[in-house]
C-alpha cells in the first residue's frame, strides 16, 4: 500500500493534480473535509461527534479526524493506497497519522510539496476569481492566504523532510510537465495502474 501526501498553496494546481494522481495510479482520495462530510451526514458515531464541535464553531479535535481517517482506510483495505489531501496540517498531525499507519503496518511513503512563486500564484488566484465571481479575491486577500498557508505547513513539510520522505515540485511548469516531475517521484515506489 502506497501512502502519499501532497501539498500545495492555494493556486498551486494540487486539485488538477491530485486528479491526475488518483486516474493514473487508482489510488484512494481521502480528503478530511469531505470525510467530516461523510460522517456527519450519516450520523456515525464519530460523525455525531464532530458535529458536536462543529456546532459550537469549534474545529473537530485531532483524534476524531484521525478515527475518521481510520474507518476509511479499514472500509477500503484492498486500495492501492491512498492520497492524503488537507491533513496533517501540523506536526502533531503528522505524528499522529505516522502512529496509525504504523498499528496498520503501513507508513506515509511521499510528502510532495509543489512549489509555486509567490507571484504566480496570486496572478494564477486572481484570474481564478475572475471567472469564477469570488469577490474576495483580492491580491490582498490572497497574499494572505499564501502566507497562512506556509505558515501552517512548514513544520509538517519539515517533519517529512526529516524522515527523508519530502519532495518538492516545481508546479509553475505546464500542467504535463509538473505531472511528469510527480510521476518521476511516484514511480519509484509504485507504477501507474
Amino acid at each position: 500500500m502506497f501512502n502519499l501526501v501532497l501539498f500545495g498553496p492555494p493556486g498551486s494546481g494540487k486539485g488538477t493534480q491530485s486528479a491526475n494522481i488518483l486516474e493514473t495510479y487508482r489510488l484512494v482520495h481521502i480528503s478530511t473535509g469531505d470525510l467530516l462530510r461523510d460522517e456527519v451526514s450519516r450520523q456515525t458515531p464519530l460523525g455525531i461527534e464532530a458535529r458536536k464541535y462543529m456546532d459550537q464553531g469549534f474545529l473537530v479535535p485531532d483524534e476524531v479526524v484521525i478515527g475518521m481517517i481510520s474507518s476509511k482506510i479499514d472500509e477500503k483495505s484492498d486500495a492501492r493506497g491512498f492520497i492524503f489531501d488537507g491533513f496533517p496540517r501540523t506536526k502533531a498531525q503528522a505524528e499522529a497519522l505516522d502512529k496509525l499507519l504504523e498499528f496498520k503496518h503501513t507508513q506515509i511513503h511521499l510528502m510532495l510539496s509543489l512549489e509555486v512563486p509567490e507571484q504566480e500564484l496570486v496572478t494564477r488566484l486572481v484570474k481564478r476569481g475572475e471567472t469564477s465571481g469570488r469577490a474576495d479575491d483580492t491580491e490582498e486577500v490572497i497574499s494572505k492566504r499564501i502566507k497562512e498557508y506556509y505558515a501552517k505547513t512548514e513544520a509538517v513539510a519539515s517533519h517529512y523532510e526529516a524522515q527523508g520522505k519530502a519532495e518538492r515540485i516545481k508546479g509553475d511548469n505546464s500542467i504535463e510537465d509538473t505531472f511528469k516531475h510527480i510521476s518521476k517521484e511516484i514511480d519509484k515506489y509504485l507504477l501507474p495502474a
